[in-house]
């Protein structure tokens, strides 16, 4: 080899040395950087967060943060589905379902939950797991642009729901009262609607019970994803099919019972119009809680390997299930005392404990009534603040023990002008209290929120979320094709159906 070979293979290997050289200092420099992300999510999020290969996630091109996950698939699942269980599901779903038609109604109902709610909610699930983020961050991170402000309209939207939803979970804690008491147990319809007319009024009880609501829902967040939402998940979720089997089976087996499954279970198409469609899709978006966030947050605690399309089918699964039990468990009983299944609102609060009242051992089973109503509401509110705590860890420098308590605090505080609205102060907005105007405030941007989550899944990612959903296809999803034909198409026009149906 002449020298001037020699030197040029000696200038090769110092080349490729230094080479190698830069690739290791850069691999310390990203090993120091991941490590202290880790240590900086510790400090912010608990010693519970697991550090491992998940926590720092890779699926179809974007890296999702270091996070605490779920204990397990089944924690998961229980804390979805008590996020979306809860009023919407054994309150409002049954007085829906009497103004409506009762069968007709639910056929549309569970049409519209497999159409429009199943899409939805694995969408939001894809969103949470591929950024590892809050709503905010989540669309930064995949969209950029001006999508975060659909972020923040769902960090908002939960606020404002979980402000006015405090409120109607302390009417549960003192109807819980009332039926041990014995004081709604001898009365008509007349007397008891007077009694929860001037309890609702009564001004510091409501208020009083709507903070220590808030007080148990603070606990819960406060406890992280582990130690706290998971472990009450899975206490409360089961307790609440305990609690539905229980009264379920007292209803039906009342005497007259069976017209009221007939009327539940026979679809009368007679009585369907335009509004019973309107009402049917409103009811399928408002029980899954989509279009606040809740699923985007909770999914952004998931490891890559927990497969999302069979995880969603059981959470839409289950919560349909609590509905469609809860309408079980209330109209066999109202027919079989003769009453109004199109009460309204006022069917849980006055119909329900009048029932109660001619019932043999009703004050018992009144009690386990607004104790199911209790916990399903729980569940529910803990997703809603957990939306507003994770935005506030993930984007500011807040410990999750300041943000529970911070937004807790203020949630409280703008729900005292919906409780006193209820009869103690003249509080209006647009011509409604405080509390009605709060609702149908959400009711507006609970669809705008899900509009939005479609068509940037269904559009802005497009084929990306394909690979997504599969984990880069190392899951299988047989449907993935029919679920971003659902959100680019088929949910758009129907969510723009109920805006345009509700504002006119």
């Amino acid at each position: 080899m002449l020298p001037t070979d020699r030197a040029a293979a000696a200038a090769r290997s110092v080349s490729r040395a230094d080479r190698s050289e830069s690739r290791n200092v850069a691999c310390r420099r990203n090993s120091h950087v991941r490590a202290r992300i880790i240590r900086h999510r510790i400090a912010r999020h608990g010693p519970c967060i697991t550090i491992g290969p998940n926590n720092i996630n890779d699926i179809g091109g974007f890296v999702a943060a270091a996070r605490e996950h779920w204990g397990s698939r089944f924690g998961f699942i229980m804390a979805a589905a008590g996020s979306a269980v809860g009023l919407g599901n054994i309150w409002k779903f049954p007085y829906e379902t009497g103004a409506n038609g009762g069968g007709a109604f639910l056929l549309l109902y569970l049409l519209f939950i497999v159409v429009f709610g199943a899409s939805l909610i694995l969408a939001e699930m894809v969103l949470g797991r591929a950024s590892g983020r809050n709503p905010v961050g989540a669309f930064r991170l995949l969209g950029g642009g001006g999508w975060p402000l659909v972020g923040y309209l769902g960090v908002f939207t939960g606020f404002v729901i979980l402000s006015f939803y405090i409120v109607i979970a302390g009417w549960t804690v003192a109807y819980m009262g009332f039926m041990l008491d014995g004081s709604l147990i001898s009365g008509d319809a007349e007397s008891i609607g007077a009694q929860f007319n001037s309890f609702i009024s009564g001004g510091l009880t409501p208020v009083l019970l709507a903070g220590l609501f808030m007080a148990a829902t603070v606990a819960v967040v406060l406890g992280g994803i582990g130690k706290g939402i998971e472990r009450a998940s899975k206490l409360l979720m089961p307790m609440l099919f305990v609690l539905l089997l229980v009264l379920i089976i007292r209803s039906i087996s009342l005497p007259g019972a069976g017209e009221g499954l007939r009327f539940f279970l026979v679809p009368d198409w007679s009585k369907v119009n335009g509004s019973t469609f309107t009402s049917a899709i409103g009811q399928a978006f408002f029980s899954l809680s989509l279009g606040m966030g809740a699923l985007i947050t909770y999914g952004s605690y998931l490891p890559k390997t927990t497969p999302m399309p069979g995880s969603a089918a059981i959470i839409v699964g289950l919560d349909t299930l609590v509905a469609v039990l809860a309408g079980f468990m209330i109209l066999p009983a109202v027919f079989a005392y003769g009453l109004d299944p199109a009460a309204g609102p006022g069917l849980t609060f006055v119909t329900l404990p009048v029932v109660f009242s001619q019932m043999p051992a009703g004050s018992v089973f009144g009690f386990v009534f607004f104790a199911l109503l209790f916990v399903a509401a729980l569940t529910s509110s803990v997703s809603l603040l957990e939306v507003v705590v994770t935005y506030l860890v993930d984007e500011t420098r807040l410990t999750r023990r300041k943000a529970a308590l911070g937004a807790g605090l203020i949630c409280f505080a703008l729900g005292v002008p919906s409780s006193l609205s209820q009869g103690a102060v003249d509080i209006q907005i647009l011509g409604m209290d405080f509390l009605s105007a709060a609702a149908s405030l959400t009711d507006l941007l609970l669809p705008i929120g899900g509009l939005c989550t479609a068509l940037f899944v269904g559009w802005k990612l497009g084929p990306k979320a394909l690979s997504l959903v599969t984990n880069d296809g190392t899951q299988r999803f047989a449907l993935a094709p029919v679920w971003l034909f659902v959100l680019r198409f088929v949910a758009p026009i129907g969510i723009v159906y109920v805006l345009i149906s509700g504002l006119f």
